[in-house]
């Protein structure tokens, strides 16, 4: 049988980090909340947030659909929305899920100063056939 998972609130983390650094609870508090607040503002302008190793929240589009009614069968009309999507971060993949983080992207290289020169291998495209030779004055 499966565990019930426990609920953690904004009041027990406000307790932890006021513990671990020494700051009062109420300030925490008002940090906590306006941490908050800045990621439901930036939302609500449709922006995109990622907190590196955290994960991701951006805000998508879902389209307006037909649905139906389970218990009446009847087709209904879903409006199309805004919804807020979150991304798992690789940290967070690591010690939360069961599953391997995927191997990281290689980083972009940074900017050199001068243009190195680049030797690409040259990709020949094959030439068409030659159209045979046609007996036609024409």
């Amino acid at each position: 049988m499966a565990e019930e998972p426990f609920t953690i609130t904004k009041k027990d983390l406000v307790n932890r980090i006021s513990d671990k650094t020494g700051t009062t609870k109420v300030v925490v508090k008002d940090i906590l909340q306006m941490f908050l607040d800045e990621i439901i503002e930036e939302l609500a302008k449709g922006h995109r947030l990622e907190f590196r190793e955290f994960g991701v929240f951006e805000v998508r589009s879902r389209a307006a659909r037909r649905a139906q009614n389970p218990r009446t069968l009847e087709k209904v009309a879903v409006p199309a929305k805004r919804v807020v999507k979150f991304k798992i971060g690789r940290t967070m993949r690591e010690k939360v899920c069961e599953e391997p983080a995927p191997a990281p992207k290689p980083e972009k290289p940074a900017k050199p100063m001068a243009p190195a020169p680049r030797a690409e291998p040259t990709i020949q495209k094959p030439k068409p056939p030659a159209p045979p030779p046609s007996n036609s004055p024409f």
